[in-house]
């Protein structure tokens, strides 16, 4: 070809939480539920997602990082009967707030996991889709060749309203193209609970996706920390931890109070990642989100979690575009 094919890229990860804890449902008989749907969803209007993406489209505008792994990019709906529905749609709100920025985005894949949906105190119905999504900057000669989304075999059952509910959560993967060069960025988010549900979560992907020769970087909220079982899975399955490489510092990414009202920082424990394998020679690591001035007018955190962004190097392997996924 004459050139070559050395090329950066950024990427940045991002659990932007879903403005509410959901616990109280589990275990909530039928006549306990639509009080405690009343409790969830003020505590959702509380930490006020239209506000708080101006915040998180802020950070992401001091990174402007070529491909965003979005954990929690949920779609909420409210509907009043007599009155009409009511959408939250996350990724679609800082869609509009990064644009406003300058920043264009467009949605590489997206993942639908859990639905849920439960009437309040009020009559009305509220209604969860939780997703989530891998988004491309548009201007940078990045051609999608294929995108997967996919949920896990394995997942966690809890009961609410006397009914078993299973917490279905998923991954994506998109193969991108630069140049003559293709690469896969896989995106998730595992199971918090259980120990075994992630590593049998971990296997899917590991057997799956990222069960490749092409370079590959894995973003998500893993919900397991350094060293831990579920982490050294990936460790084992060839994978390298971009903090580990070239952060400074700590790095932690978990977690602030469910309000956000914290008044200082509670960021305790490392569960959001960048990792990589074939090819990929990290050059830098920071965390978005998780400074003061990060907050919103209103004094809220961006979200519970801190993002985490990196600067990758892609050597050129020579690789046949398609032949070898």
């Amino acid at each position: 070809m004459g050139k070559s094919n050395d090329f950066h890229l950024s990427f940045l990860t991002w659990n932007i939480y879903q403005g509410t804890d959901p616990a109280p449902l589990i275990n909530a008989t039928p006549e306990q539920i639509p009080e405690r749907v009343t409790e969830i969803f003020r505590l959702f209007l509380a930490t006020n997602f239209t506000v708080r993406a101006k915040a998180i489209a802020r950070a992401i505008a001091s990174e402007k990082p070529d491909f965003i792994g979005l954990q929690e990019a949920q779609l909420w709906e409210l509907i009043i009967p007599t009155f009409g529905t009511i959408t939250y749609d996350f990724i679609e709100i800082l869609l509009e707030e990064l644009d406003e920025r300058g920043l264009k985005y467009e949605v590489a894949a997206r993942n639908r996991n859990f639905n849920i949906q439960l009437t309040d105190s009020n009559g009305n119905i509220v209604r969860l889709l939780n997703r989530d999504a891998i988004l491309v900057r548009k201007e940078k000669d990045l051609k999608v060749i294929r995108s997967q989304e996919a949920n896990f075999q394995t997942n966690l059952i809890v009961p609410i309203a006397g009914q078993p509910f299973t917490v279905l959560r998923g991954w994506s993967s998109v193969d991108f193209k630069k140049d003559g060069q293709v690469f896969r960025m896989i995106n998730t988010h595992l199971d918090p609970a259980v120990e075994a549900i992630r590593n049998a979560q971990a296997n899917e992907i590991l057997q799956g996706p990222a069960n490749t020769h092409l370079p590959v970087i894995i973003t998500g909220d893993l919900n397991s920390i350094p060293n831990s079982t579920t982490y050294n899975l990936f460790i084992k399955g060839g994978f390298q931890d971009v903090w580990n490489e070239v952060g400074e510092g700590p790095g932690l990414t978990c977690c602030q109070g469910p309000d956000l009202l914290n008044a200082i920082s509670s960021l305790i424990v490392r569960i959001d990642y960048i990792l990589f394998k074939n090819g990929w020679k990290p050059k830098e690591a920071e965390l978005v989100g998780e400074e003061q001035s990060d907050r919103t007018r209103t004094g809220l955190w961006p979200s519970d979690h801190a993002g985490v962004s990196a600067r990758l190097h892609l050597e050129d392997h020579h690789h046949h575009d398609e032949s070898c996924s």
